[in-house]
């Protein structure tokens, strides 16, 4: 099974893209995994990526879709894969077409923009063993320290409310249109907004048949 996990920054797609890769003996493919791998071994792709990275530019769409394409051609994909974190625009899909990876279901996690910032802004890391909580979902036992090992816990630039509206924000204008090229090749199939991890794991697992 050839898959991608499609969904709005926060909206689950890694937790459940492990899920998923457990149940069905394939791997999750993570561009940003993959792209440091590929320069670590030195492929001839990683090399290139390399130099963008070492020059401190972004590493073009012809390079990360040569470094998928490297990576799905690997034994341990024979079976299927799971892509998460790509294609992100419109050009990076077509270049995956272009190449001949083909897809046989697009999952797209409907989350509303007002749950992800509740959960990515709620989000503290543990500044001394980066232990994670959630100030709702998960939070620590004393305000503001770790349970683990007493550190200061802080919220992630990432995680920041004007950081999450700009990631957001990027994924609607550039990301989103996606819905559409995926939904017009019959491969898109959209998962709810779940109440919980189990219920999303569910209802993924009943659109797959799995």
């Amino acid at each position: 099974m050839k898959l991608i996990m499609f969904g709005a920054p926060g909206a689950g797609k890694g937790t459940q893209a492990a899920v998923l890769s457990q149940r069905l003996g394939v791997p999750t493919i993570s561009t940003g995994n993959i792209l440091r791998a590929a320069v670590k071994n030195g492929t001839p792709v990683g090399l290139q990526a390399k130099r963008y990275m070492d020059a401190g530019q972004l590493v073009p769409d012809e390079v990360i879709i040569g470094i998928i394409v490297e990576r799905l051609a690997e034994a341990d994909c024979q079976k299927g894969f799971i892509l998460d974190g790509v294609p992100r625009t419109i050009p990076q899909a077509e270049a995956l077409e272009r190449a001949g990876v083909q897809f046989d279901c697009v999952l797209d996690i409907e989350v509303p923009d007002q749950e992800i910032m509740r959960r990515m802004t709620g989000r503290r890391a543990c500044t001394a063993c980066g232990a994670t909580y959630h100030v709702e979902a998960a939070p620590p036992k004393a305000e503001g320290v770790c349970d683990a090992c007493g550190g200061a816990l802080t919220i992630r630039d990432d995680d920041k409310p004007e950081t999450v509206l700009s990631r957001l924000e990027t994924y609607h204008s550039q990301t989103e249109p996606l819905k559409q090229f995926y939904g017009e090749r019959g491969v898109l199939k959209e998962v709810g907004f779940q109440p919980s991890i189990e219920a999303t794991t569910q209802a993924i697992a009943d659109i797959l048949g799995i």
